[in-house]
């Protein structure tokens, strides 16, 4: 298979954008990691490491540079079903997509049902471990992942150097609060829904050492906390006609299966 599901990948991040210059130029006023912003990326994480279970649907734009040097943008939604400590489901359409993920505890499985073929693969017996290992070794990213990981909180502030708080702005039905990082290799913001219920409702993320400085923005809809959960739609079986193929071996410079 030559692609794989996209969706949250390892850092939330963005570019520079004009409205966040004079925030940042008021940086001798304000500490250089605002406690504020940091309390509120630590209690989103907290509260959806607790989740036992939930479903999300996620609308994810990747930038891209065409050989012409024209941007072109890319949409593609994701349906994604999460049961701890070892389940996850997910179904990824948008343009030449269409793919399913299952983890099952013992294995995972990436579907193309347009193409009569899918890839099956023996897995760690957790979600977390599941997640390193389809990275690490197979150079597949399921969406969601920086969600789902317990040490979330510990990933996204690894080296960050600048964090600070914005006005909240609504998004959808939600009012959140908006939030900047910095760190080295990535910039990202983080739009945290406000109340008891601090959920992530945007993110977005660009690698700054990047020329073209690409954005993969992603926005969340249709949370649920307490989802329907039957321990046989996190299991594969082949449909009739569809052919078993390996994983190609995983291309950690550009990634993906």
């Amino acid at each position: 298979m030559k692609t794989c599901i996209p969706g949250i990948i390892a850092v939330l991040a963005i570019g520079a954008i004009p409205a966040l210059a004079s925030a940042a130029e008021s940086g001798s006023e304000t500490p250089a990691v605002d406690p504020a912003a940091v309390q509120i990326l630590q209690k989103m994480t907290a509260y959806v490491r607790e989740l036992k279970s939930f479903s999300v649907h996620t609308q994810t734009t990747l930038e891209d540079v065409l050989d012409s040097g024209q941007r072109v943008d890319m949409d593609v939604a994701a349906e994604v079903i999460v049961s701890r400590p070892d389940r996850v489901r997910a179904q990824r359409v948008g343009g030449s997509f269409n793919q399913a993920f299952y983890y099952d505890g013992t294995t995972l499985t990436l579907v193309n049902p347009g193409d009569g073929v899918y890839a099956t693969q023996p897995a760690p017996n957790t979600i977390e471990g599941m997640l390193d290992f389809a990275r690490e070794e197979l150079g597949l990213t399921i969406p969601i992942a920086d969600l789902v990981y317990r040490n979330a909180y510990a990933i996204l502030m690894q080296g960050v150097e600048s964090a600070f708080v914005l006005d909240p702005v609504s998004i959808g039905d939600m009012t959140c609060d908006h939030l900047v990082f910095s760190r080295p290799d990535v910039d990202f913001q983080v739009w945290v829904a406000t109340g008891d219920r601090p959920l992530p409702c945007k993110y977005a993320v660009t690698d700054i050492n990047a020329p073209e400085l690409l954005t993969t923005v992603t926005v969340t809809s249709d949370w649920n906390l307490v989802p329907a959960v039957n321990a046989a739609e996190f299991e594969f079986t082949p449909p009739d006609g569809t052919v078993s193929v390996p994983f190609l071996p995983a291309d950690n410079g550009s990634g993906g299966q």
